[in-house]
């Protein structure tokens, strides 16, 4: 018999179809959130990043978060963020802690089941984060850079390692922030009380889950006042609503620590002992761990004795003597770590060539962020701005305490968009220099 079947498509067949499927799935939600969390969904099945070590007595699942998590699942409260039992404690926010109990509950403490769902949970995050990133890269830099960067972002293997490999709330923060971020830009334009309560509501939720957003909050609210006052619209009951809203987030957890600690404690109390961690005798601009209770036996001990606000309080007054009585060398250490922040810390893995390579990749998006960001302010892009007050408020803390390559992923969506936008412009000169 002759054979009926059809004849094997052509490669300009093949090369049409695909063509014909990334019209549609290069802006379709649809694909690039179903590719982004495969991407992500694979590297942990690959790499088996849900098998932590045990050696540490699973503090590296989740280490002080972990930890916390770990007490409440036990039943015995937000307390212990460290190796031994030592009572109630306000270290860490609570949102995430909570979400670790909650699946420790379900799961197990400390089991591999439970690994895997938490990191699941943190590739959702990551995930659904390139919807801001390809709104705001749209809004503020055209299609193009927005389709650019909506795919870096889902398929950069530097995004997925902190989703893939860290139980914290860093893919969280981000995914939180990145949508405040295009809230902000769009609040002048909308109308109506509901954004105001969506705009409180998602701000409430950041500060309980990573207190260190909350350094864009006066200025992206300075912002929206400005722009919807240009544009003649009032915001005053707007503003009033969503600080409200806020408040009504924040407050049971200022409660719970007024309660617990007899004082007043706004969301966590770590902030001199992280302070202290970066100034100090020998301080060199890194972060000085040996000094943390989790290595340290002499500050464990005194963590345990002293209790965590005395301990905290001592530690604090401890950095700012060493700030006062050499504010030059303190100067000197902050250009270190904004240094560090921008360029990639050192010591940051025994591998002195992987270290570099990496470093090298954090300097360089850095570069093109900022010669990005100068270019798009002066050919006045709409947001450009916006993005300037992100990249200067943001990081201020950890130029005074330490620096870390997980403080910048927050940010990491912003600084991608602008790379991405500078190396556009750059083709766009290049082709038009080649028809000239």
């Amino acid at each position: 018999m002759e054979d009926q079947s059809a004849p094997p498509p052509t490669k300009s067949a093949v090369l049409n179809s695909y063509r014909r499927w990334w019209a549609t799935a290069r802006t379709s939600f649809f694909w690039i959130l179903l590719i982004a969390f495969s991407v992500r969904v694979a590297t942990i099945l690959i790499s088996h990043s849900y098998k932590f070590r045990t050696n540490d007595d699973n503090f590296s699942f989740g280490w002080e978060m972990g930890r916390v998590g770990r007490s409440l699942a036990a039943g015995e409260g937000f307390s212990s963020p460290f190796n031994l039992k030592t009572g109630p404690t306000a270290w860490e926010p609570p949102l995430y802690p909570f979400l670790i109990a909650g699946v420790f509950k379900i799961f197990g403490i400390y089991t591999r089941g439970s690994a895997l769902v938490l990191l699941l949970i943190n590739s959702v995050f990551s995930t659904l984060t390139c919807i801001p990133v390809f709104l705001i890269a749209r809004r503020i830099f055209g299609e193009r850079v927005g389709v650019a960067s909506v795919w870096t972002w889902a398929l950069l293997p530097y995004v997925t390692y902190w989703c893939t490999r860290w139980v914290w709330e860093t893919s969280f923060s981000t995914m939180l922030l990145t949508v405040l971020v295009w809230l902000t830009l769009v609040m002048a334009e909308r109308e109506g009380f509901t954004q105001w309560l969506e705009y409180g509501t998602l701000w409430g939720i950041a500060a309980l889950s990573n207190t260190s957003v909350l350094a864009f909050l006066p200025v992206s609210g300075l912002w929206i006042w400005y722009h919807r006052w240009k544009l003649g619209k009032r915001s005053l009951g707007g503003v009033v609503l969503a600080s409200a809203v806020f408040f009504a987030f924040i407050t049971p957890w200022l409660y719970r620590n007024y309660r617990t600690f007899d004082q007043v404690i706004f969301l966590r109390s770590n902030f001199g002992a992280e302070l202290r961690l970066g100034n100090g005798p020998g301080a060199d601009g890194t972060w000085m761990e040996y000094l943390h209770p989790t290595q340290n036996v002499h500050e464990m001990r005194r963590y345990m004795q002293m209790g965590e606000l005395a301990y905290v309080a001592t530690r604090k007054k401890e950095a700012e003597e060493f700030i006062h009585a050499d504010f030059i060398r303190f100067l000197g250490l902050d250009l270190k770590r904004f240094i560090y922040y921008w360029a990639g810390a050192p010591r940051l893995s025994n591998i002195p060539q992987l270290a570099q390579v990496k470093n090298s990749l954090f300097l360089t998006t850095s570069i093109l962020c900022f010669w990005g960001l100068a270019r798009a302010i002066r050919k006045g892009k709409p947001g450009a701005w916006l993005l300037f007050l992100l990249l200067l408020f943001y990081p201020l803390v950890y130029y005074i305490t330490f620096p870390h390559p997980r403080y910048r992923h927050p940010i990491d969506p912003e600084i991608g968009m602008i790379g991405i936008y500078l190396l556009s412009e750059a083709e766009v000169r290049k082709r038009g220099l080649g028809k000239g």
